[in-house]
């Protein structure tokens, strides 16, 4: 009994060592991984392998080298900041190898949306197309190693594999047949050679007109109404206005409407337009001149007016429609114009009666009660630098063209006075360099378009648009086009020609481009958006609000870029080609 009694012990003391040694082993191999949630907004965290669902705070074991993944899903309104602990970055996964114990922590917070804008500042150049002026951007980025991605500029710079568009040969228009040289008018015949698109350089060209007709031919030739766009008149427009005005332009035949500048040229603009925010989807929105499309840019409708205030008996009073100023005005929102007095009398009196004359707010009967009721937001060109080292520049400000100054990049109206774009986008840097080292910059956005076209070639046509107000084209000349026939570019219903446009801001996507069809209306869209403001006309309730150009939750240049500088060595002729 005694033997037996002993065998058995030694067996149970057997079989308790064996538990403990195998309790222990267990746990020597299985580890705790704790998921902590926290931050302004709400999210939860899953796992796999399946344990971990949790809100604020949660944990589980895993066995010795189990590979976890996390997956963060921010709540409605929310987003994730990132992980920290042993995981870290911003994707919405992360994997977790457990050796150890340990711990994650993911923050979300509340998104952030376009009131972090507290300053938007808007500013058009004049009379530049897309294609024209930033129309060699994917070659630029080939040249300067950015990431080629999808941009419709001029055909022959994309490549020929990867982000559609791809290659395509250098657009051409029929040229005047050589045939009927000046003083007869240019001809469009069998005999007519092909202008190809051709690099220009000269940084100074006489200005090729975008008025109505002209707009219109550039269309469609042979039928400027038609519902088919061909994009066949513009060296037709250019050759027949250089003919017929006296005097006569140097450029009888043409050619400069087929001319574009490169990044060579325009060096500051082809940088930012590459490392910020801009689209090929942009138009100005009126197939017109520069007048009604700046009304647009103001009160979203030109009020039927296609041509400047005082043309015919039909557009002589100024404007009723609210402006965006006013708006803002009666919302409680500050706002400015600024406007550059260089070259006129307001040098040396820049006080607001006098800026009035030099800003297109002058076309709005609100406008004139400025100078009166609101003489603090017409302001010099040098307040804005003053505002913008101070801390003080209002919510809302638009910056007139230089034009008196001759730095609008306008083209040039008279052989006197030729106008070169290097020194109007000097101008321009200057502008945005001030802003972005300045303490505006953290919570401010710069956005440079151009007012429009200018009757440059460019590939995309006008796109169809919502009509503001119903109201047709009131003052049209006798024998111009759409007053003996109609078609649907004949109402306000189509926009103008593609124009640049960069979006500058902290917030700013890099390297980005927007795809989405719109007129310069979006910036009264985005302005509305921010402050809360009802749209002014069905034109700019129409647009999209701008707010995919930016990334709000995670901007991208809380340190700005260091842009080269503008340069200014090129040449200015007129009385040749290129």
């Amino acid at each position: 009994m005694y033997w037996r009694k002993s065998v058995w012990s030694r067996a149970l003391l057997g079989l308790f060592i064996m538990l403990v040694f195998s309790a222990a082993a267990a746990s020597a191999t299985s580890y705790t991984l704790t998921v902590t949630v926290n931050g302004t907004g709400s999210g939860t965290v899953t796992s796999t392998p399946a344990a971990i669902t949790c809100k604020p705070t949660c944990s589980a074991a895993f066995t010795s080298g189990t590979q976890v993944k996390l997956t963060a899903k921010p709540a409605t309104g929310s987003y994730l900041v990132g992980w920290s602990g042993v995981c870290k970055g911003t994707s919405l996964t992360c994997t977790v190898t457990l050796n150890a114990n340990a711990s994650v922590t993911a923050t979300f917070n509340v998104n952030q949306t376009v009131k972090v804008l507290n300053h938007i500042i808007f500013m058009a150049q004049e009379n530049r197309g897309l294609d024209h002026y930033w129309g060699a951007l994917r070659e630029y980025w080939r040249q300067n190693k950015f990431a080629d991605i999808s941009y419709d500029g001029l055909p022959q710079f994309n490549p020929t594999s990867g982000a559609a568009p791809l290659y395509g040969p250098p657009p051409t228009n029929p040229g005047c047949d050589p045939n009927y040289p000046p003083p007869s008018d240019c001809k469009l015949d069998s005999n007519s050679p092909k202008i190809a698109s051709y690099n220009l350089v000269t940084q100074c060209i006489e200005n090729p007109s975008p008025s109505w007709n002209e707009s219109h031919v550039q269309w469609n030739y042979a039928n400027p109404i038609s519902t088919t766009p061909t994009l066949d008149g513009y060296v037709y427009t250019s050759a027949h206005d250089g003919r017929n005005i006296v005097p006569a332009y140097h450029d009888t035949n043409g050619l400069r409407s087929m001319g574009y500048y490169d990044g060579s040229a325009l060096n500051y603009y082809y940088y930012m337009a590459s490392q910020f925010s801009t689209s090929d989807r942009w138009f100005a929105p009126v197939m017109s001149r520069t007048q009604p499309n700046r009304h647009y840019m103001m009160a979203a409708t030109s009020q039927g007016y296609a041509y400047p205030i005082g043309t015919n008996s039909r557009d002589q009073s100024l404007l009723t429609a609210k402006t965006i100023f006013q708006e803002l005005q009666a919302a409680g929102i500050s706002w400015k114009i600024y406007v550059n007095p260089k070259n006129t009398s307001c040098a040396s009196n820049p006080t607001a009666q006098c800026l009035l004359g030099h800003s297109y707010i002058q076309d709005f009967q609100w406008g004139h009660t400025i100078p009166t009721n609101y003489p603090s937001h017409l302001v010099p060109m040098s307040q804005y630098f003053t505002d913008v080292q101070n801390g003080t520049l209002p919510q809302v400000a638009m910056i007139e063209p230089a034009s008196p100054a001759g730095l609008d990049e306008h083209g040039s109206d008279s052989d006197q006075y030729p106008i070169d774009i290097q020194l109007g986008a000097q101008y321009t840097a200057s502008l945005i360099n001030a802003l972005m080292k300045s303490k505006s910059w953290k919570d401010s956005a710069f956005i440079l378009t151009y007012d429009e076209a200018g009757g440059l070639y460019d590939h995309v046509p006008a796109h169809t648009a919502v009509s503001p107000d119903t109201v047709k084209p009131v003052d049209l000349q006798p024998g111009d086009i759409c007053t003996t026939t109609t078609g649907p570019n004949c109402d306000f219903t189509y926009t103008g020609y593609r124009v640049p446009l960069l979006v500058v801001s902290q917030y700013a996507k890099k390297h980005y481009v927007n795809h989405t069809a719109a007129d310069y209306t979006a910036i009264l869209k985005l302005i509305e958006t921010r402050f809360g403001l009802a749209s002014l006309t069905k034109r700019d309730a129409a647009q999209q609000n701008m707010t995919a150009f930016f990334n709000f939750n995670f901007p991208p240049w809380t340190t700005p870029p260091t842009p080269p500088a503008q340069y200014t060595g090129g040449s200015c002729y007129l009385n040749q080609l290129p």
